[in-house]
Formats: structure tokens, sequence, C-alpha cells
């Protein structure tokens, strides 16, 4: 009998019947789950949506937002390192905590916060909805729990006698302490606003007035105290202009350093992140004695040019080995210096190395004021350079081909290891196969890792540029899809497309760096 109705039930319908009311019970489930305010988690971050998102800013007094994308690689590459500052946060009882946002199925969300990029992450305070902080750390978990940490508590210890102030300098290689003889005023606010973005310094305020004796002030003052170099630097505040948050951020930066920091893959990224504009490089074999001997001049010559120039010391058989390359140089090169011009990475060199301390002045002012030319890279052109369809540049050949007034010609700067130009390598070869036999278009790629030029400069890869016939030296940068169809169509429309909308950054691939991590950039 059981197995008679079980056979008859579709018959009359019932199961079917039963499929439907499941179907449409789970249905409401999932809209009453959508209208809900309720807040989930996963791993601890608050998954949020556009009938959640008002509670959670009202239950958390700091909300750090990502708005994502389900398909963005950089999102998948994030997740996990939120997910565990979300666990470190929610564990130290912080009132700080990490909520996620489906950019793509949450679109108003989206919509009224300008998110056109994936990821981007946004910091709403005491439940603030239009005026959220952009994030600024690092993307991974101690950035964030670091970032997070300085904005949950005081960015900055209240230090109130000469016992607690002496053993917080001693307590770190390097403090930077205020002193204001008004906490709440502007130049203490300004300061307190730079410690909660430099996390990778300990700061402190004093405000009591024997302390300001005690360190020999008597205006607004921040000092640097270090255990290297100069052990104390002092910035006074101005006290009309008072004190500019971008300017003490950089000079933070600039005193922070060691006056002459050696390559490693501790100091890189100190060395990069301090913006200073130039960067002297001795290159040496530090198991040769001789060549170590070399420092003391370059450390003489470096006193001049803090803020100007940062001098670094690279050893060809360690660390430095990696950047080598990028100079167009081997181990045995060394010792030799070089000059870099952080904005453009132009390398400059000496006709003679002369490692005195006057010949290292001598060069590096002849330098800054623009008396010597740069260094360029170019490798040698392949015999077959021109016979394939996709022409091979070197930094020799690039002038006489990019600026040929017969040819249109349109270049593609990759880099060798660069995914993004491995992607689109067919592509730029099936360009090449079918312009051929054109006489006027010429399909062209240069490797930017081994080939300079003098006037252009290459900031990520690839980058594509098209110079048309005719005088007048014109370059047009590509910045659309990179596929065959469109790069046709841009080539038939003599370096034009039809006006359509920008293609954004969610939905297209950012470009490889310029350069790996070098002292050069």
């Amino acid at each position: 009998l059981v197995l008679s109705l079980a056979w008859l039930g579709p018959a009359w319908g019932g199961e079917d019947k039963d499929e439907e009311v499941i179907e449409e019970e789970e249905k409401e489930k999932k809209e009453d789950e959508v209208l809900s305010d309720e807040i989930k988690e996963e791993d601890n971050v608050l998954v949020l949506h556009e009938h959640n998102f008002a509670r959670a800013l009202s239950e958390h007094q700091l909300l750090l937002v990502e708005f994502y994308a389900p398909w963005c690689g950089h999102c998948q590459q994030l997740a996990p390192a939120f997910a565990q500052a979300a666990t470190e946060l929610r564990n130290e009882s912080s009132p700080a905590r990490l909520g996620k946002v489906d950019a793509t199925a949450q679109t108003a969300l989206a919509t009224e916060f300008g998110i056109t990029s994936y990821p981007t992450l946004k910091l709403f305070r005491d439940g603030n909805r239009t005026h959220p902080l952009a994030y600024t750390g690092r993307m991974d978990s101690q950035g964030i729990v670091r970032w997070m940490q300085r904005r949950a508590g005081p960015s900055a210890t209240l230090l109130q006698d000469t016992d607690t102030i002496a053993a917080f300098i001693n307590s770190k290689d390097l403090v930077a302490i205020g002193f204001f003889k008004d906490l709440r005023g502007e130049a203490a606010q300004a300061f307190f606003e730079v410690a909660a973005e430099v996390l990778d310094m300990t700061f402190g305020v004093v405000e009591a007035a024997e302390l300001f004796q005690a360190y020999g002030l008597s205006a607004d003052t921040v000092c640097l105290f270090k255990k290297f170099d100069e052990r104390q630097t002092k910035f006074p505040v101005d006290p009309e202009k008072g004190l500019d948050t971008a300017e003490l951020t950089r000079l933070l930066r600039i005193h922070s350093l060691q006056l002459v920091m050696e390559f490693t893959n501790e100091t890189s990224d100190q060395i990069f992140s301090a913006k200073i504009p130039h960067h002297m490089l001795l290159f040496l074999n530090k198991s040769s004695p001789a060549q170590l001997s070399l420092q003391d001049s370059f450390r003489a010559a470096a006193s001049g040019f803090r803020g100007e120039v940062l001098f670094v010391v690279v050893d060809v058989t360690g660390h430095g080995a990696d950047v080598l390359p990028f100079f167009g140089m081997t181990a045995a090169d060394a010792p030799t210096l070089r000059l870099v011009k952080m904005e453009n990475n132009r390398k400059y060199k000496m006709e003679q190395d002369n490692f005195s301390d006057s010949a290292i002045r001598t060069f590096i002012q002849a330098v800054l004021d623009g008396k010597v030319k740069p260094q360029l890279l170019s490798a040698e052109p392949p015999e077959d350079w021109d016979t394939r369809p996709v022409k091979v540049l070197v930094g020799k050949t690039f002038e006489q081909v990019a600026f040929d007034e017969t040819k249109n010609v349109f270049v593609k700067f990759y880099a060798p290891w660069c995914p993004h130009c491995q992607a689109m390598a067919a592509a730029w070869e099936e360009l090449a196969e079918r312009y051929k036999d054109r006489e006027d278009i010429v399909i062209a790629e240069m490797d930017s890792t081994a080939n300079e030029l003098e006037n252009i400069t290459i900031h990520g890869y690839p980058t594509l540029h098209y110079f048309p016939a005719g005088p007048g030296r014109k370059m047009v940068e590509y910045k659309s899809t990179r596929d065959v169809e469109t790069f046709s169509k841009f080539l038939e429309n003599g370096g034009t497309l039809p006006e359509e909308p920008p293609v954004s950054e969610v939905r297209g691939q950012p470009p490889c760096p310029g350069l790996s991590p070098a002292p050069a950039g």
C-alpha cells in the first residue's frame, strides 16, 4: 500500500504540490532574509546589504566596510586577510568591526558611496553615513588591524612626567613626541591626524610645562628621538601657519631613515615610502674589505643632501643581486655608483667612478642642475627583428621605427614577467598577422625592462602607444579593451575609437606595476 501510494502520488498531484509549496516557502524565506535588518557574520565579518546597513552603522562606533565583487581577483586575495583582521579585532574586544558589501548585488549602496573599483574600503565612524573615510593602510591583516587600532584609541600616548617620557623614548629605536601647550588646539589635532596615518612609528604627546623645560623647549614643537645618526631632530610649529599634516608626514618619513640605508628585504618598504626624489646608490661586494671601506666617503657626502637625495648601499652578492638587471649590470661591475631620479626612473652614471666624498657631491649637484645626461639601457636588436609580423624594437632602433613619417606604428611596451602582457600576447600576434601585408602599418613590441627611452616613461605593463604617420612626432596612448577587434577598429580609424564610456577599473585589469622592488622604484 505504501509503495502504491508512493507511485500514485504524482498522478494525484500531491508531490508536485509539495515541491511548489517548498519552493515558494524557500523563496519567501530568502526574501524575508534580504528585507530583514538582521546582521549575519562570516568569519567575524559582518555581511551587509541595503536593509541592514543603517543598523550596522548605529551599532558599531567604527566600521570598516569592504565593497567587493565576487569575481574580482584582488577581492579574493584580500578575503583571508580581511577575515583574519576581523577575528583579531573581535578577540581583543575592540570597538572596531569589519563588514563587507557585495557591490555588484547591492547597487544602491555602491552608487551611494561612489564605488568605481574593487575592492574599495571605507571607514564609517559614529554612524556617520555621509562622510566615510577612505582606507589608507596596507592590504594585509596586520596593516588593517594597526590602522583600525590607531582610530579606535588615542593615536598618541599622553606623557605626563620625566620618568614616563624617558621610558617612552628608550622603548623604541624611533619615537615622535609632540610638545603642545594646548592638546585641544589645532596644531595638536593635526599631530593626532598624522599619528593615526603613520602606522610604522610610535607617537607621544606632552602638555606639561615642566617637560617643555626639561627638553629645552618654549613653544609647540614636534621632536623625533632616534637611536641612530643625530639623536634628536626638532620641527618647530610655525605660530602663523600652524602644523601642516602633509609636510610633517614628509619630514618624519625623511628623518626616520638612516642617513645611509642598506637595501635589504626589511628596509625596502621604508626606502620607497619616504618619497625622496633622488636615490644615490653605491653598489659594492660586502665580502670585499676594500669595497666596504668606500662607505665612509659615501656617508660623508650624504649629510648635505638629506631630503633631496637618499643614499643607499646595495650589496651585489646579497638582496641587491635581484636589482642588477634593472641597471644593466652584473656583480662584476661593483664597486660603482648610480643616481636615480625617482620621478621617471632615469639613471645617471659618472664617466669614471670616483668614490671621494667631494667627487660624489659634485656629481650629484651636476645631475640636480640638469648638466648630466641620463644613461639609457638598450638591448641589441635581434637579427630577425623586422622579419616577423611583430617587429621587435630596442632602445637603439626605436626612434627610426616609431617616428618613421611614412608608417603608422602601434607599439606594445611590456615586461616578460607581467601576466597581463602574457595574456594579451596571442592577440598581439594575431593583430600583427592581420596587418603584415599593410605597408603603412607596423605592429611592434619592446621589452621595457631591458630598454629605455629618453622622452617616454613607461609606468605600468602593458602600455600601448600609437605613433601616427606624418610630421610632428605624435603619440597616442591606447586605453581601451585589449582584443584584436578593438585594436583593429582603433587602427582603421587612424588611432581613435568611437566615443564610448571609459573602461572602469571595476571591469578592467590594472596594469602590472612598472618596476619590481628595487632602489630605483
